[in-house]
């Protein structure tokens, strides 16, 4: 049990830099997420030094992967995606998927009664938007409009953007977003002269 254990902590290393590598992320960039010194970070992956869960918690948060993921634990063969919602900036994010890197999907709620005037952000990535209910509102850049249940929206992050209810009603939308600025594909069957 002891061995199975070692080993288990031993494949931690190699599985961070792995991670972190995907990620393209520097020593320096993770240190900045977590609070976690260069340097136990630098031992982390070469093996030096063994994991503890005060530093895998901020690792697999940083990582977006379970703890689980980090220390290789036995699938339990269940393939439902269990959903832990985030709340972020007075919406409700609920991760519809747990690989690293790439592009990741969320349903995203934004509760009734929640409508602001809007706050333009921009950040490295690209995101493509579907909604399922609810009217959403969106600001990309100089543009102001509303979206209905299944109109879709797709767009550069580093133009500056913004989006909220855009009556009294909650609004729920699919997210695919990539960090890396991963546009999402679509193939679509065109329109027939006949439609």
């Amino acid at each position: 049990m002891d061995d199975d254990m070692d080993q288990a902590l031993d494949a931690v290393g190699p599985r961070l830099r792995a991670l972190r590598k995907e990620r393209e992320a520097t020593l320096a960039d993770l240190s900045e997420q977590t609070g976690i010194s260069v340097s136990t970070l630098s031992r982390l992956e070469s093996g030096s030094r063994k994991p503890t869960l005060e530093l895998l918690l901020p690792l697999a948060k940083a990582h977006g992967v379970t703890l689980d993921d980090l220390v290789d634990a036995p699938p339990t063969g269940d393939p439902r995606v269990h959903m832990r919602p985030i709340t972020r900036h007075g919406m409700i994010h609920l991760p519809l998927t747990r690989r690293p890197g790439g592009i990741q999907a969320y349903k995203m709620i934004i509760p009734a009664g929640s409508r602001k005037e809007p706050d333009l952000k921009v950040h490295e990535g690209y995101d493509w938007m579907y909604v399922l209910n609810g009217n959403l509102r969106v600001v990309l850049g100089e543009h102001d409009f509303v979206m209905k249940p299944g109109e879709a929206a797709e767009f550069d992050t580093r133009t500056p953007h913004w989006f909220g209810s855009a009556d009294d009603q909650p609004v729920e939308i699919l997210s695919l977003f990539g960090s890396q600025g991963e546009r999402a594909h679509l193939r679509a069957k065109p329109k027939s002269k006949a439609d």
